[in-house]
This record gives C-alpha cells, structure tokens and sequence, in this order.
C-alpha cells in the first residue's frame, strides 16, 4: 500500500544517514498539535484545517529528525525525517482513524557547487520552493493542489550572488509513494534570497504525467497531464511580510490559473504577536472562486504557539473557524 511504502522509504533513508551523523550532531524535536473549528457548509465541528483526507492540519502527535555530517569545510550531509501520527475525524470507508504523516524525508549532500537531495523534499515550484508552511493554518497554491508542497524524488539547489537556481525531478505523487508511468519535472530561477536578502523574485514550470492525490489517497490511479508556470515574489521589511503567488497551466488535463497574496504584520518588537490577510482566486477543474483568510498567531513560549483563523471560501459558500494549539520541544 503507498502509505506503509513511503513510511518504510522515509525511514530507510533517514536511517542511512542518521548512521553517519552519528559522528557530528543531530537534533530531535516533539511535535503535537491540537485542531479544532466549525464549518458553516458542513454546518458541524471539524477538526482539520483543510479537508478530512488532507495531511494539513489535523491533531497529531510526531517528531522531527535533523542529522548532520561535519568535516573541516563544514557540514557535507545532513538528513531529515519529520513524522505524525495524526487523528481522522471524518475518516471515508477505506481510511484509517489514525494514519501516518510522512512530511519531510530526505538526505541532502551539500557540495561546493550546491546541494543535491534525495527522499520525500519541496519540487523547484512557486512560493513552496522555499516557503515551509509545515505548521501554518494559511495555505501556499502547491498546498491547495497546484503542483505538490512535498514529493518524492530528487533536486538541486544553488545559491548564486544574485539569487538562487532549484530543479527537481519527482513522482508526481504527494504524500504516497506510486509507480505507474507519473512524474513531475520542475525548475525554479530566483532573483534574491529570503533567508539573505529578504526579498526575492522567481519563476519557475513544472511538467509531467501526475497522479491526483489528497493526503495519502491516491484519488486517480491513472497519470494525467500537468503543466504549470508560476511567478512567486516575497519581501520582508520592518514589521511587513508580502508573498505573491501566481500560477497557470494546466492541472490533472484541465486548464488552471490561481493568484494569491499574504501580507503578514508583526504587532509587536519580538514578533510573538502576528496578523496575516490572504485573499485569493483559485480556478481549477471547472470551479473557480474568491477565498479570503485572516489568521492571528501568537507565541506563547517559546515552544507553543496559538492560531486563529477565520476563512470564507466563495466555491462552498463556507464559513469556516479554526483553531490552533501548536507546540515543537527540542528533547
């Protein structure tokens, strides 16, 4: 089954490189979270994000596995594994009350020309290139199904004076491990890096035979055609956040196109205190529709942070509030 297949690879890969850490330094953290609102469509509690077959967001308990390997040039391997298992409100017929959530599952060798990784890691597409929402209520586009926000495969990275190149091939698959002629191919050039700049501005396609898939299901075992190009834009300056979102192409052999924009304002000196707006237009499949989301997050310690959102989604016609308790201890 694909879930029992990437849970055993995510493991075997970390493994390999949790041996050679060994010698240098590794990191374990615990996770859990707890998630719970009301939906206006659904006219009921829910205790999900998203949508009850999403991985983001659901009550889960995991970890988060960082491995380094050091030499006199710095670190030369590093691997990661971060797992859930999380709680299925609303399970359908075939799916488990608890299931595992294989996030990030890589081993990532870091070369004087760059980094090349191999495992379950971000496809070289859009603000989720670079942009990790693992924790987040609000949602990038590779998040809401415009390409994937974690495949498995392989990628390179590398950082230039002016900005940043990415490329990554993958199985077009998601969260589930299936062979049955899909893959996805994507690249990325960006102008500017957030972590250095803290601003960037890219564009990046993506091409291939996928599967569709939501969470762990695989909702379409025959591979359809995506081809998609996006232009993605961040800057950070003084307590102001913006990130442009903006793809099109086809989706699954339908025409798609989706714009989003989050501006994000941090109401006090240490940022414990945030506010982020996201309006944005998805069109998809045939459906297409405005969604806006508000959403306050504070850090209560520095281990447990609080959210609240509100979101109303045009296509549903649905109100929906959902709140957050999130908290990542290093052990």
């Amino acid at each position: 089954m694909p879930l029992k297949s990437s849970t055993a690879l995510a493991a075997a890969l970390v493994l390999a490189g949790a041996g050679a850490a060994r010698a240098s330094s590794q990191l374990l953290f615990f996770e859990a979270q707890g998630v719970a609102g009301y939906s206006s469509a659904a006219d009921e509690a829910i205790f999900y994000s998203m949508n009850p077959r999403e991985i983001m967001q659901k009550p889960s308990v995991g970890f988060d596995y960082l491995g380094r390997l050091s030499g006199d040039a710095g670190d030369w391997l590093a691997a990661a594994l971060q797992m859930r298992l999380a709680y299925n409100a609303e399970p359908e017929e075939d799916d488990p009350k608890l299931e595992v959530q294989v996030y990030n599952a890589f081993l990532k060798y870091k070369g004087g020309w760059g980094d090349l990784w191999v495992g379950h890691n971000r496809p070289a597409l859009g603000l989720g290139a670079y942009f990790d929402s693992h924790a987040l209520l609000l949602r990038t586009l590779a998040m809401q199904g415009y390409g994937f926000d974690r495949d498995w495969g392989a990628g390179v990275y590398r950082e230039t004076e002016w900005g940043a190149l990415a490329g990554s091939l993958t199985t077009g698959t998601g969260a589930p491990v299936r062979f049955n002629g899909n893959w996805l191919a994507a690249a990325r050039v960006g102008h500017g890096v957030v972590n250095r700049d803290n601003w960037t501005l890219g564009l990046s396609a993506a091409a291939g035979e996928t599967l569709e898939t939501m969470g762990n299901a695989v909702l379409e075992s025959e591979p359809a055609d995506l081809r998609l190009v996006a232009l993605d834009a961040a800057l950070l300056r003084d307590n102001l956040e913006h990130r442009v979102e903006l793809e099109g192409g086809r989706l699954w052999g339908e025409s798609a196109f989706a714009v989003l924009y989050r501006l994000g304002v941090l109401l006090d000196g240490e940022g414990r205190w945030r506010i982020e707006a996201q309006p944005e237009y998805l069109e998809a499949g045939g459906e297409k529709g405005f969604q806006g989301d508000l959403c306050l997050s504070v850090l209560a310690t520095a281990d447990l942070t609080l959210r609240l959102l509100y979101s109303y989604n045009e296509a549903d016609d649905d109100h929906r509030v959902v709140f957050q308790v999130y908290y990542y201890h290093q052990i």
